[in-house]
């Protein structure tokens, strides 16, 4: 197992409910129902990947490759940017405003969740794990 990998997941995972429930409730009178909607796509995707590290983690106690810590690298590295520039525009909507230029962090965070993806099949057929 690889308890940093774990931790990462459980915390994100933890956070994602947290914003799921701040979205449902605190958000759903103050956004446009489609910001909403942008709001509760960040969040679905936080959770899935936070999942996805959690696997990682419990993967790596049978296929301890670097390929396994990578993937859980670029997950973590997706769900801040993914997630993070969709609750940002769904935020800055609300006064008006937008993250300009930025909102390329959204699909540059997708490819890194792809990455993420492509990693642990590497890791499951690594050569060097029986």
């Amino acid at each position: 197992m690889n308890k940093r990998l774990l931790m990462a997941g459980a915390l994100f995972a933890a956070s994602a409910v947290m914003l799921g429930a701040f979205g449902a409730h605190a958000l759903k009178v103050r956004l446009t129902p489609d910001m909403l909607q942008v709001f509760e796509t960040g969040v679905r995707y936080q959770f899935y990947h936070s999942i996805a590290l959690l696997v990682c983690g419990m993967l790596y106690a049978s296929f301890p490759v670097k390929q396994m810590k990578i993937a859980g690298n670029f997950f973590v590295a997706g769900i801040v940017l993914f997630s993070g520039s969709l609750y940002a525009i769904s935020l800055l909507s609300m006064s008006g405003t937008s993250i300009g230029p930025a909102g390329v962090l959204t699909p540059i965070g997708g490819l890194l969740f792809i990455l993420g993806w492509l990693f642990v099949v590497l890791g499951l057929n690594n050569k060097n794990v029986k």
